[in-house]
């Protein structure tokens, strides 16, 4: 028996089996430097299409989590896919670099120190802070295999950007939509500052419920009930806010509601009629009557009295009343709540919130001076039971407002901010209309979503009691305390923070003489004594602005941008306030569309929590896994919801990597003798070779489609199905034959080839976003005949070949497989049972109807042979099937006898022939005997 074995052509390549990814992946991001491989991928497409990504600014306060990777992988995808379809697709990473949470580190690094240092000093450690951190981020966006320009990465704190921050107030201002004012705002009294919408989130709290009553000692309430006593005549009020009770301006009622007066006992009160029999039974009140029924149109005007000081309490109405709970009689204090403001106005009642920056009641409140307010709230209870005015006392539990950045809760407190309007030069309107008409959301969900926020949002509260930002730019009246911004001063201020070194330390640090122009009057009082506004602006306008910043400022993007791309909290943050920046100055929204994925959760779909104990770092991922499971993960998930992650999740995309890899690899050994010149035309290719071309295109085509939908979990199972299924266990498979056995330069191994080529050039083109690594590491172990000329993978731009297959040529393909998939069925068991050993030593006859026969006809024996893998084929009626053959379920008719092939093993293909010796070695089929002669 001769040996074979150097007769065949067996795969050849330096591509390794085992990815080693942990050593590996460093050793391929310090090549993509030295390379410059993203400038390599954009000037591939140099004088094609521009696409902008417009990166959303991470902040720069501690590592990267799961969520940071996500995203910032996410927009790689998008980045390199568009790239990759010829797009010149650019990407400029930035940091949000301004806020409390920077300035909240410092101070707890400087503890008592921080109330000495005046303000530049802070901002100069701020700086330090935040600069240290980008650093540290920007390390570990690049570990995850991450394109950009790290080294010219857009920063809130440069000079150039917060000059465009504070150039963008500066527009709001000369249209008339800025404005400074006392109104009530979400306080953090830990954090000692106001809160925009954005900075608010609601968690479950514990509050004192209270029913209050106040006394309607008003005469005109016999106008009303003839016998009612005034002194004896209550408003029945609900608040879980006793603290506010101080505050009390008005009762509210609604005017279209109905309103009955209740006798219990000697006492008259006053609720909403539908609500009598759940707070009768509430209070306990066995014995009732409702001795009038009136709409609350009719209580307007109607005067009670403070439950515990000396001052009246006029009844108002209001809209906002509901019946959900309570009395249908609500409590106002303009001072600490949004509508009771907004009724105060209309009604001139005073706006009392006589709380300091802590949360604490002034000195001069009575009862409660020095406290708290949540300290407050059992004193309330005890002053109200002290003059016999509470109803009932109980706690309930309720979503309730917290600081984003400390988990506090906070309180509406009144004071004097600055406000962008929502009504000037139709804001809200124009916003809205952008949403609606000139900008795509993905999902589509997301445009209820911010619409809905959009048109029910106050106005802009744009300032913070904070040191680190960008200050509002605005001198204060020390005489009047009117605020003023002259246009030209404002632009040459705007100036000032370009130039200097630090940008808008300037503020900080300039002399008055600089700052505050000569000779300058109040127009209001005429005084001429000034001080600067000491208030920064909110970070959601500082990373709202980046439009300005960047987008309209550098080469490398350009106004507006393709797509903004963030988390789903976002639609109240950097994608909202965003919108109102650019609609407000520019009339357009700064993007074209908006895409918003989910949270990352555990296995279990749990929130990650440090206290549960249930946290992933990236760094854990990368340093077991490697950085390109991650992606990979990316790429599985389903972005739109919250996305699950865990050790079991992320095994299996392990084993999903694997084959993938092991594809590749396969290819690459088998084109190891093959350079473009030896491709065979699609015309002159077998029918399988055709096939094989046409599915791997259209799986080329759905995943192109699939980036340019933003739907990357169709990319991975597109591309795992095309490895695992369609090429290893389909075409591979069948073909391992023909690549090893035939003549080298023979027509059908080079035609296997073309297709193996064509292959490999979509999948690297289709990999490259989300196996970045991988891709280049396949793409480098390319034979040097194959090579494109690039040095890297992202400048590689394939044109595939089109087979063109035919309707009746895919259909005969259809039939074809679905009875091959019934012969694997029909040879396994006997595999299983040891009967048979390699499908070559079996030989099928497939009886069948004519309809399939039909359909099989067009391919020769041998093709079918190479198919089905076997050593004989032979096709027959189905009415000459013998008893006991396998009968198919899937196929109507079809019945498949296995047997043993015919003939002799040829000892080098593995083949059965029945002319085993006869043109050649007596151990070798014709076929094998005419390769070994041409080879010599």
């Amino acid at each position: 028996m001769s040996d074979y074995k150097a007769t065949l052509r067996l795969p050849q390549t330096a591509f390794p089996m085992k990815a080693n990814l942990k050593q590996r992946e460093p050793e391929m991001l310090k090549r993509w430097e030295e390379l410059d491989a993203y400038a390599l991928m954009l000037a591939a497409n140099e004088g094609r299409p521009e696409y902008v990504l417009h990166d959303g600014p991470p902040y720069a306060n501690g590592n990267i989590h799961m969520g940071t990777a996500l995203n910032k992988i996410l927009k790689d995808m998008v980045v390199k896919s568009r790239n990759m379809q010829g797009f010149h697709a650019g990407y400029v990473p930035g940091w949000d670099c301004h806020g409390l949470p920077i300035e909240h580190k410092v101070e707890l690094e400087l503890k008592k120190k921080k109330k000495e240092l005046p303000a530049a000093v802070i901002r100069k450690l701020c700086r330090e802070y935040a600069a240290k951190w980008l650093s540290v981020q920007r390390g570990e966006f690049k570990r995850l295999g991450v394109f950009g320009v790290w080294d010219r990465p857009y920063m809130t704190m440069a000079p150039v950007y917060e000059a465009a921050t504070a150039r963008e107030l500066g527009r709001f201002m000369a249209k008339g939509s800025v404005y400074r004012g006392k109104k009530p705002v979400h306080w953090c009294c830990s954090c000692h500052t106001a809160l925009a919408e954005a900075e608010v989130e609601y968690a479950d709290h514990t509050s004192p419920s209270v029913f209050v009553r106040f006394p309607l000692t008003d005469p005109k309430v016999r106008d009303i009930l003839p016998e009612a006593d005034p002194a004896r005549t209550y408003a029945a009020i609900w608040t879980t806010t006793p603290w506010t009770l101080p505050s009390n301006m008005a009762v509210a009622v609604h005017p279209e509601f109905d309103y009955s007066f209740v006798k219990v006992g000697g006492d008259v009160y006053v609720l909403a009629s539908r609500l009598v029999p759940v707070c009768a039974e509430a209070f306990g009140w066995t014995e009732r009557t409702v001795l009038a029924e009136v709409p609350g149109s009719r209580l307007d005007g109607l005067v009670a009295r403070h439950p515990f000081y000396d001052r009246p309490s006029p009844v108002v109405t209001a809209d906002y009343v509901t019946l959900d709970s309570g009395t249908g009689l609500v409590h106002t204090a303009p001072g600490h709540g949004r509508e009771d403001y907004e009724t105060g106005m209309r009604r001139g009642l005073e706006v009392l919130s006589p709380l300091d920056d802590s949360g604490r009641f002034l000195p001069t409140v009575e009862f409660f001076a020095g406290l708290q307010v949540m300290e407050a709230n059992p004193k309330v209870i005890e002053k109200l039971k002290e003059n016999s005015h509470l109803l009932l006392q109980e706690n309930i539990r309720h979503s309730y407002p917290h600081c984003w950045r400390c988990k506090e809760p906070v309180i509406f407190r009144a004071t004097t901010q600055w406000f962008i309007s929502m009504q000037a030069n139709d804001l809200r309107a124009k916003a809205l209309e952008a949403i609606h008409k000139r900008v795509r959301w993905v999902p589509s969900w997301g445009e209820e979503r911010i619409s809905n926020m959009i048109e029910f949002r106050p106005d802009w509260c744009i300032s913070r009691q904070r040191n680190w930002g960008v200050p509002i730019m605005a001198l204060i009246c020390e005489d009047c305390d009117e605020a003023w911004f002259g246009p030209e001063w404002v632009d040459k201020v705007v100036a000032h923070f370009q130039a200097h070194p630090t940008g808008c330390d300037w503020w900080f640090e300039a002399p008055d003489s600089e700052v505050i122009p000569q000779d300058l009057k109040c127009p209001k009082c005429g005084g001429s004594h000034w001080r600067r506004e000491t208030d920064i602006l909110d970070v959601w306008f500082d990373s709202g602005t980046s439009f300005a910043a960047v987008l309209e400022t550098r080469d490398d993007t350009s106004f507006p941008a393709d797509l903004y791309l963030e988390g789903s909290d976002q639609h109240r943050g950097w994608f909202h306030s965003s919108l109102l920046a650019s609609v407000g100055t520019r009339g357009v929204p700064p993007y074209k569309a908006v895409l918003t994925h989910g949270y990352v959760v555990d296995g279990e779909g749990r929130k990650m929590s440090k206290s549960i104990g249930n946290t992933i770092a990236p760094q854990e991922i990368i340093d077991k896994f490697g950085a390109e499971i991650l992606r990979l993960w990316t790429s599985a998930v389903n972005y739109q919801e919250d996305v699950r992650v865990s050790d079991e999740i992320l095994s299996r995309l392990v084993d999903a990597y694997r084959r993938i890899r092991n594809t590749c690899r396969f290819i690459l050994g088998n084109l190891a003798d093959f350079d473009p010149s030896k491709a065979v035309a699609p015309a002159d290719m077998p029918s399988l070779d055709r096939y094989a071309l046409d599915l791997v295109l259209k799986a080329h085509r759905t995943m192109r489609q699939a980036y340019a939908d933003y739907e990357f979990h169709k990319v991975y199972h597109t591309l795992h199905n095309l490895c695992v299924t369609d090429l290893s266990a389909f075409y591979l498979d069948i073909t391992k034959d023909r690549l090893y056995v035939d003549a080298p330069d023979g027509v059908a191994r080079r035609s296997a080839q073309t297709v193996l080529w064509q292959a490999l050039m979509l999948l690297l083109t289709d990999m490259a976003p989300v196996l970045s690594f991988t891709a280049e590491e396949a793409f480098l172990a390319l034979p040097e005949a194959l090579h494109p000329g690039n040095p890297t993978v992202f400048a590689l731009r394939h044109e595939p070949l089109d087979p063109k297959l035919g309707t009746e040529e895919r259909a005969a393909w259809e039939t074809l497989l679905a009875v091959r998939a019934e012969a694997s069925k029909a040879v396994e068991p006997l595999r299983q049972a040891g009967k048979v050993g390699h499908s070559l030593s079996t030989a099928l006859t497939l009886y069948a109807p004519e309809m399939i026969r039909k359909a099989l006809s067009g391919f020769s024996q041998a093709e079918l042979e190479e198919i089905f893998i076997v050593s004989k084929v032979t096709l027959a009626d189905s009415g000459e099937a013998p008893a006991g053959v396998f009968v198919s379920a899937e196929v109507e008719g079809l019945r498949v006898s296995v047997d043993a092939a015919p003939g002799g093993k040829c000892e080098r293909c593995w083949k059965f022939s029945e002319k085993l010796g006869a043109t050649g070695p007596a151990d070798v089929c014709p076929r094998c005997a005419a390769v070994l002669k041409a080879i010599g």
